[in-house]
């Protein structure tokens, strides 16, 4: 499946979790020798919600949070009719996301598009430089979707150089003890922002749904945007808000790419 591009390997895992997940994250998501994707999610059960979802990076790794992928994981148990809500709450390792699923969306849709609570944003710093290994500086914001962001701005477009090359310089450094998913963004209009992300574990990916939260929240902070923000990504749009209680607001498509077996 795969929210704006952001694709995953879905696996339904109510009746238990296959042995060493971490060994089967590499494997699978290798785009050669293996499905491919940006790693693993599994649907497990939970006592504490409708549903909970595990993420495993293609390096094995394990996330706390996807936002791309918690839409997914509410299609697929959607469709499936594991469920007839449009109201669902999904746990995560970074808490329970509540989850509406468009009223008009029917199950087997081809894209049925979703929206999240992805929570308060935890705001560590708007504006810190940090010196990368080649002796380069990279200003950003530190926020926290669940997972750790590096939002960087730039009056120019995203490029191969900053994103494929800067990018796994700053996931690695020193001031990022867990490593971090960093962002870099353009303002293309008003309440209009593009980006490209490298995500800690996976590389660059098409979209990463929590890396569109994070900068939607750093731009509304920084006052460059209103309080509604479209996100362009590489592999399409997410529309970002932030409501009354300060809680970001994320909403996307997803969709089923195939589905089979393997050993």
């Amino acid at each position: 499946m795969h929210g704006c591009g952001n694709d995953y390997i879905y696996i339904d895992c109510r009746e238990g979790v296959p042995e060493n997940i971490s060994g089967l994250a590499v494997r699978l998501s290798d785009r050669h020798k293996g499905i491919g994707g940006d790693g693993i999610i599994l649907i497990c059960n939970s006592e504490n919600a409708d549903f909970m979802m595990r993420i495993f990076n293609a390096d094995g790794s394990e996330g706390r949070m996807c936002g791309n992928g918690i839409r997914c994981v509410a299609k697929y148990v959607f469709d499936k009719g594991l469920t007839d809500k449009h109201h669902l709450l999904i746990d995560s390792l970074s808490g329970v996301k509540v989850i509406d699923i468009a009223p008009e969306a029917k199950p087997g849709d081809e894209e049925t598009w979703v929206t999240v609570d992805m929570g308060r944003p935890e705001i560590e710093e708007l504006d810190e430089t940090i010196e990368l290994s080649d002796g380069s500086l990279l200003t950003g914001s530190i926020i926290s979707m669940g997972n750790p962001h590096f939002v960087c701005f730039a009056e120019e477009t995203p490029s191969d150089e900053k994103v494929l090359v800067k990018g796994p310089l700053a996931e690695k450094h020193r001031r990022f003890p867990d490593r971090s998913n960093i962002e870099f963004a353009r303002l293309t209009g008003k309440d209009e922002i593009e980006m490209r992300v490298w995500e800690r574990g996976s590389g660059e990916t098409m979209a990463c749904g929590t890396g569109a939260c994070a900068t939607a929240a750093a731009a509304i902070a920084k006052g460059l945007t209103g309080t509604d923000v479209t996100v362009h990504l590489r592999g399409g749009d997410l529309r970002i808000s932030l409501d009354s209680r300060g809680h970001v607001l994320m909403t996307g498509p997803a969709a089923i790419v195939f589905e089979g077996f393997i050993q």
